[in-house]
């Protein structure tokens, strides 16, 4: 038999991209093609790219300049540019970034094994058209790096909230949701593969209806009762359309995992209008509350964007009231970076100094460090049913895994394996961290 070709993924992003990654690796695997993690021996090297911060940008634009050495080496090596980054700078990468062959945006995938056989030609191959109905709902993905203990499944795909930093609309297209008895079925099969947690991916879950009326409060539920054994999560929320029926669906069944992600982005009105977020810090706040009355001992984390166009110190210092607040459990953190061709770019100068932006962006991430460690610290002592994932990075001798409230629990390994629950009691934290012991049923 001939050996089949070698494929190299890097993944650049958020979940979804991981989750795209999953789905191009079952393609191309369906097409002679293996997945390696050892780049020099690759016949095809993919990055799968985000849009979402200049950084990001910029980090595979380095990483393409790196490619030219294994493309020197090995003359036939085809190197591709999928994602965000493909669909919003197509333009761009062919004429800048000479040794790119094959440029796919996320809803082309389908297409790779064509786009493919045009580079092998000598040809460039583009394909960045946005669909209205691909949710990929019948490709079974391919998880090389999995763990074996959790998964994502993707259940729509698109945005169309519009925020006006982001450009997610522009580069993913309208929402779509995937058939419910498509991810039902999926969430079985990984179930009896040996995985025991799933979170389900949108880039808004709260907008997931299906034809029959479906909406995310019922597709939760129908994942949740695949097995009490299975954990389920989701990500991400938007507060406008955070309801009681799903906090009320959540608590009713204990195998949804007790933790939201709620991004809040700033907590100065002014600031939220200008990004377009469709809600005020007082609705916020209600949702807060709403959270912490049907699930008590929920978990809450946040996105928080500093330094928006024409953010005063004010406005800065009603995010940190926001914070202190709502105490997060943790938070995602980050200055404001313009977006080409979003509503922001458009209409609102990026006046805030970069330097202005670093130190309110310190001062977000130190406050945000107390808060971590005064909700970990009020753990010691009590006791999490904690999912194991897999070695500690540290040390070989203790597992790490995570709690219901997705923190994550290092506990010495003793005779338990990835994928066990353990009953840890909690001895010790840092911000990030609980450390305990395994205790007897």
């Amino acid at each position: 038999m001939d050996q089949k070709r070698k494929l190299y993924i890097e993944t650049y992003g958020c979940q979804m991209n991981f989750s795209d990654t999953q789905i191009v690796g079952s393609i191309m695997t369906d097409h002679d093609f293996e997945t390696t993690g050892n780049i020099a021996e690759a016949d095809l090297i993919f990055v799968n790219t985000c849009s979402i911060r200049d950084n990001a940008e910029k980090r595979v634009r380095a990483r393409l300049q790196e490619f030219k050495r294994y493309k020197k080496q090995k003359p036939g090596l085809i190197i591709g540019v999928l994602g965000c980054m493909a669909e919003r700078l197509k333009e761009q990468l062919i004429s800048e970034e000479k040794m790119v062959d094959v440029i796919v945006g996320p809803d082309a995938y389908r297409d790779l094994p064509r786009l493919l056989n045009i580079a092998e030609g000598g040809q460039k191959a583009i394909n960045v058209i946005l669909s209205a109905d691909e949710t990929y709902a019948d490709i079974n993905p391919v998880r090389p790096d999995s763990n074996g203990v959790s998964a994502f499944i993707s259940i729509m795909r698109g945005c169309e909230n519009f925020c006006s930093y982001c450009v997610v609309p522009y580069t993913r297209g309208r929402e779509r949701s995937r058939d419910p008895q498509t991810i039902v079925k999926e969430a079985e099969d990984l179930f009896s593969q040996g995985y025991r947690e799933v979170t389900l991916l949108g880039q808004n879950v709260n907008s997931y209806k299906w034809d029959d009326g479906t909406g995310f409060a019922k597709l939760l539920e129908r994942v949740a009762l695949v097995n009490p054994l299975l954990r389920v999560r989701f990500a991400t929320s938007h507060p406008k359309d955070l309801t009681d029926e799903l906090l009320h669906t959540m608590a009713a069944h204990p195998n949804i995992c007790r933790s939201i992600h709620l991004p809040v982005q700033s907590g100065s009105d002014r600031i939220l209008k200008l990004m377009n977020r469709k809600y005020d810090s007082s609705w916020y706040r209600q949702r807060i509350e709403a959270i912490r009355r049907i699930l008590p001992g929920c978990a809450i984390s946040t996105d928080i964007i500093t330094g928006f166009c024409s953010e005063t110190e004010q406005d800065h210092q009603e995010t940190l009231e926001m914070m202190k607040w709502a105490a997060y459990d943790y938070a995602f953190m980050f200055k404001y970076s313009e977006r080409p061709d979003t509503l922001a770019h458009k209409k609102y100068k990026d006046d805030v100094p970069e330097a202005v932006k670093g130190t309110r962006l310190q001062e977000i991430i130190d406050l945000q460090q107390e808060l971590s460690f005064r909700s970990n610290h009020a753990d010691i002592g009590r006791t999490f049913e904690v999912l194991a994932e897999s070695l500690s990075r540290k040390s070989g001798k203790e597992l790490s895994g995570r709690n219901s409230q997705n923190k994550v629990v290092v506990f010495p390994r003793e005779n338990y394996k990835p994928g066990d629950y353990v009953r840890v009691r909690v001895t010790a934290c840092t911000p990030a961290t609980l450390k305990g012991e395994a205790v007897a049923e």
